[in-house]
């Protein structure tokens, strides 16, 4: 685990903890969330608590819970990390359901972007989407990234595959 937090006009970007699943099933246990995710919506808080102590140990990606400065309420998460391609770096995040479409996606991605490019000199970035979700890619293209083409995600049971579409941006 990266010890990291950055702090944005209304997010505290920090690290996840064990500690955190209950807040985490709030969305990762949402169907509305995970539909558009690689993962299946989660069913058990037990499923959440092994996901968080794989996170805790993870020290190739910048995992991060973002926290709402205002209530301090953990409202969704993200990562980022290099993808081992062209020194691109790569990043995901996750809502919950009732954060969704108010900018937080934005300004957490534009945070994890700036952190990599002040502390290593990141100038290349990419990301994706399932295609059906347009806002997620309105939050890559607010965050500088253009559309490259299409591609495929699958559930990381195998149990369902959509269309995703790539973003890539060089800085």
């Amino acid at each position: 685990m990266h010890n990291i937090t950055i702090k944005t006009e209304r997010l505290l970007l920090r690290p996840l903890t064990v500690t955190d699943a209950g807040e985490v099933f709030e969305w990762v246990g949402d169907e509305r969330v995970s539909r558009y995710m690689v993962y299946t919506t989660y069913t058990d808080i037990g499923q959440v608590r092994e996901w968080l102590a794989f996170v805790e140990k993870d020290t190739g990606t910048y995992n991060f819970g973002f926290e709402r400065l205002s209530d301090g309420k953990l409202i969704g998460s993200g990562d980022i990390g290099g993808t081992g391609r062209d020194d691109r770096w790569g990043f995901a995040y996750n809502l919950r359901y009732d954060c969704w479409v108010v900018g937080y996606a934005t300004e957490a991605v534009k945070a994890m972007m700036g952190y990599v490019r002040n502390h290593f000199g990141a100038t290349r970035f990419a990301s994706s989407h399932a295609e059906p979700n347009s806002a997620s890619g309105h939050v890559m293209e607010k965050c500088g990234l253009h559309f490259v083409g299409y591609g495929e995600f699958q559930k990381l049971d195998g149990s369902y595959k959509m269309k995703s579409m790539k973003y890539m941006a060089e800085f």
